[in-house]
């Protein structure tokens, strides 16, 4: 009974320390444009996947800690990570425009809504793949759905002005990344 209980500590404990390394990543992910845009050349989606550094470095963590893949499908994880960063900005560009005679705030909105969950689902698909990824629907459910509701923290930041920090990068992560190792956890015990 006793190492049950400090196994479920441990699991908190662990889901915690993630949870901050997702707010650690999404602080530095709206600082990452200004020092890549000094950088000449590259097309624009390589800029936005580069901007993704910090949270596929942690989602490349999560995957090797979490799960019994092997060290290259966590980089693969990662590598999944960024192309879900550069679908979701693309998505709420794409929604954006689409919206264009609607009030800025339920633009951003909708544009958040639909950012988040093609970055989620991306992630859920890719990551769901790999050799150790459950397959199971049901365990990417909670990771594609507090990733689609954190995504409308886009209104938020705009709302508040936030050009350089941002509510919504810290949070997403944050959830996407608790929700991503709570998946993977699911199919080691399974």
């Amino acid at each position: 009974m006793n190492q049950a209980i400090t196994s479920q500590d441990t699991s908190r404990n662990g889901l915690l320390a993630i949870g901050g390394g997702g707010v650690l990543s999404g602080v530095l992910t709206p600082l990452l444009p200004q020092l890549i845009d000094r950088v000449s050349g590259g097309p624009g989606d390589l800029r936005i996947a580069l901007a993704a550094i910090p949270f596929a470095v942690l989602v490349f963590i999560v995957a090797r800690r979490t799960s019994v893949n092997p060290w290259w499908a966590a980089l693969l994880a990662a590598i999944v990570t960024m192309v879900a960063f550069v679908c979701a900005v693309n998505a709420a560009i794409f929604i954006d425009g689409q919206a264009n005679g609607a009030d800025k705030m339920m633009r951003n909105i909708l544009a958040g809504l639909a950012g988040g969950f093609i970055g989620s689902a991306i992630m859920a698909l890719g990551i769901g793949r790999l050799p150790a990824g459950p397959r199971d629907v049901v365990a990417w459910l909670q990771m594609l759905i507090t990733g689609t509701l954190a995504g409308a923290l886009l209104a938020l930041d705009n709302a508040l002005g936030l050009d350089q920090t941002s509510v919504l990068y810290p949070v997403w992560q944050a959830g996407v990344a608790v929700r991503l190792a709570m998946a993977l956890q699911r199919r080691r015990r399974g």
